[in-house]
């Protein structure tokens, strides 16, 4: 490991924005903030939720945008966690928090009914078989997102990915889902976007210089 990570690894710690729960923690759904985020965010805000975050470019373009939301972002890689969580220290953002952790553990951060809305932007397709259960948008983790929703909570789901689209929109349509929005090509075939999909994240623009699609998908469970 090089010596930049290791030092990013160790100023995240300190970083009032950043929570790294214990392995510990997680098994044995002791987790403190599990139902308890308005506490931390000193509010009853509606929390937003964004997994495999990277940067965290998405959540803090859309905690900009809407402040009157609560946002957490997620992703097991310290080093991306730690360029987001300094933009968020540098511009004193309050509405943001970064969750250093597995996406698996959801349940054992957040009740029922405490999540309004979860972004997945351009998450890893996971196209060979093997990895089918790494899918964010596959049966197993849907299943986990059912159960921190709100009634009516929406997923939102951008990707360059024709496989992964086309793959969770198959399980959408067999499946107990009401599709909300529903996009081969958001920036050519709507004449009207919703704002909140011109972010780009550095992945989005790579993308875009290669003339790639971005889609998008957004549903509820019914």
């Amino acid at each position: 490991m090089s010596r930049t990570k290791l030092k990013k690894f160790k100023k995240l710690k300190d970083m009032p924005h950043v929570i790294q729960p214990s392995h510990e923690e997680l098994l044995k759904d002791n987790f403190s903030l599990k139902g308890k985020w308005k506490d931390t965010f000193n509010n009853n805000n509606p929390i937003i939720l964004e997994l495999g975050c990277g940067k965290g470019e998405y959540t803090i373009a859309l905690s900009k945008m809407f402040p009157e939301y609560n946002y957490v972002a997620i992703d097991i890689k310290g080093s991306r966690l730690y360029s987001g969580a300094e933009i968020v220290n540098l511009e004193n953002i309050q509405n943001v928090i970064f969750i250093r952790t597995q996406i698996e553990y959801l349940e054992s951060l957040f009740t029922k009914d405490e999540i309004q809305e979860i972004w997945i932007p351009f998450p890893d397709p996971q196209i060979k078989y093997h990895r089918r259960k790494k899918r964010l948008t596959g049966l197993n983790f849907l299943q986990i997102y059912k159960q921190v929703l709100k009634k009516n909570g929406v997923i939102h789901l951008k990707t360059d990915s024709v496989f992964l689209y086309g793959y969770t929109l198959g399980l959408l349509e067999a499946g107990p889902y009401k599709i909300i929005k529903n996009s081969m090509d958001i920036y050519h075939i709507n004449s009207s976007i919703d704002k909140r999909l011109k972010i780009k994240t550095h992945y989005e623009k790579m993308f875009l210089d290669k003339n790639k699609l971005i889609t998008y998908l957004a549903f509820s469970f019914l």
